[in-house]
């Protein structure tokens, strides 16, 4: 499959315009396959279980499928950046069961504490900072207007809105610090990727209901 990764991102973005595609950016570790800190064994990767099943139906819709991934590993320097390709393998292998194919892979691989020369260092595609969602959309000529982050936490949320995105916060239990503002705030909350998929879908009819009638 082929993906494509960056390891940084610019800081600005141009807004959506007429023929720009919608996409889901979906965040990695405990929201598409389940939180194991720091995992870069591809035996130990294990999809959430109803994640095939919602993407595809969102990709049918015609939704692109962004992966967009804080990887601090790198930056504490417990993995080197070479060990994420088979990550990347098994779940392209894992989601093209059920007929998936991610259109991008983004990852960030910094944090202002890490030890790593290069990574240990802030930036500006970091979630909550919107930088990653910002170069794919640009890359991929996305409309981030039409266009929606799923993630487990609030760090994603924020990401989403900053990037102008609506959000879904996957509700699993992984938020621990519930630091609130109106950007982390999000637009719908799911309890399964499953009921995620649907939220989106639904907005996106009632959005075009809403301009046929205006029509």
């Amino acid at each position: 499959m082929a993906v494509s990764i960056t390891v940084d991102a610019a800081a600005a973005g141009s807004g959506p315009a007429a023929g720009l595609a919608p996409a889901v950016f979906i965040d990695k570790d405990g929201t598409l396959i389940h939180d194991l800190p720091y995992n870069v064994d591809p035996a130990r990767v294990r999809l959430r279980e109803d994640a095939g099943p919602a993407l595809a139906r969102l990709q049918q819709a015609g939704y692109r499928l962004v992966l967009i991934t804080n990887q601090a590993g790198l930056a504490h320097q417990k993995f080197e950046e070479e060990a994420l390709q088979p990550v990347w393998d098994i779940l392209a292998s894992l989601l093209g069961l059920y007929g998936v194919t991610l259109d991008a892979i983004y990852y960030c691989p910094h944090h202002p504490q890490g030890s790593h020369p290069e990574f240990g260092r802030g930036c500006d595609c970091r979630k909550p900072a919107p930088g990653l969602l910002l170069r794919a959309a640009r890359k991929h000529q996305l409309d981030l207007a039409r266009s929606w982050f799923i993630g487990d936490i609030l760090d994603d949320i924020e990401a989403g809105h900053r990037a102008g995105c609506r959000t879904v916060l996957l509700d699993v239990g992984a938020e621990t610090e519930w630091r609130n503002s109106p950007l982390r705030r999000p637009d719908r909350v799911a309890a399964s990727l499953t009921e995620a998929a649907a939220d989106i879908l639904a907005a996106a009819a009632l959005a075009g209901a809403t301009m046929e009638m205006a029509e």
